[in-house]
């Protein structure tokens, strides 16, 4: 089963939602970056929860049917990167999230949602 990129981004959004990832934003790159349709972008208040929040989010998009294409930085938890091909989700640490503001590197970017 497939799913569309806009379902895939429900996927994501419910799944860091239902690990209280904090201040979700989701920024819709098309017509921006040829990268990905979607970055979701959240930050957890500390490594276990950063941890949980991208466990859950492979969860259910494993159930949902879709293959984790990569995962990066789990280890650390600081900055978890995962690609689940037309959504990129972006956790980081609240810390991290501060220091790199991706959303201001990304400013050409429409935001689709702030939860």
């Amino acid at each position: 089963m497939t799913l569309k990129p806009n379902e895939l981004l429900n996927v994501a959004v419910t799944a860091a939602e239902d690990k209280k990832a904090m201040d979700i934003v989701v920024l819709d790159l098309r017509g921006v970056s040829l990268i990905a349709d979607y970055f979701v972008i959240c930050h957890g208040n500390s490594d276990t929860q950063v941890q949980a929040i991208a466990t859950e989010i492979r969860k259910q998009a494993h159930d949902a049917g879709v293959a984790l294409r990569g995962l990066e930085g789990m280890d650390a938890a600081r900055w978890v990167l995962m690609d689940l091909g037309d959504v990129i989700v972006h956790i980081f640490h609240r810390d991290e999230r501060e220091y790199y503001n991706i959303e201001r590197l990304w400013s050409d970017a429409k935001v689709v949602e702030n939860v």
